[in-house]
């Protein structure tokens, strides 16, 4: 390829990408309401995916700072959707879950996330979804990589 082509392809990347993110983080903002924050959200998905997990273990997974997963946890505690549990060995740890509460916000806001992202996915056919999916990945493998290698 020539280097005026490569240009305007990453020109074109930064362009979508950002359409997109600022476009679909906005439409997830609508579905999920005022009852949450997208960041409030993605915990609640993360911590109904596994049960149990600590702030330390969010902090890694979203690759933030443990103070900023701390105010998002104490905001869904002081709501009820969360709840903690001190470790009996080690007093220094606290095991977070959903609460009832947490868990029905959870499925309701999940539930129309999923129809938001079916009305606009269900509009490419089986193998451009396919495609599209394998394509995302990789680029995810390919940044996931990157990012090992600069820490």
């Amino acid at each position: 390829m020539c280097e005026k082509s490569i240009k305007d392809l990453v020109d074109l990347y930064i362009h979508v990408s950002f359409s997109v993110n600022k476009i679909a983080e906005g439409l997830i903002k609508e579905q999920i309401g005022s009852d949450l924050t997208n960041d409030q959200h993605y915990t609640l998905r993360y911590i109904n995916k596994v049960g149990t997990c600590t702030s330390t273990e969010l902090a890694e997974v979203f690759d933030v700072k443990k103070s900023a997963i701390t105010a998002i946890i104490t905001r869904m505690w002081e709501k009820g959707l969360i709840q903690r549990t001190r470790d009996e060995n080690d007093r220094r740890v606290v095991y977070l879950n959903l609460t009832e509460k947490g868990e029905e916000l959870f499925l309701k806001t999940e539930e129309r996330i999923h129809a938001l992202v079916e009305s606009f996915i269900t509009q490419f056919d089986q193998t451009e979804i396919v495609q599209f999916l394998k394509t995302y990945e990789k680029l995810n493998e390919i940044l996931t990589e990157r990012k090992s290698r600069v820490e």
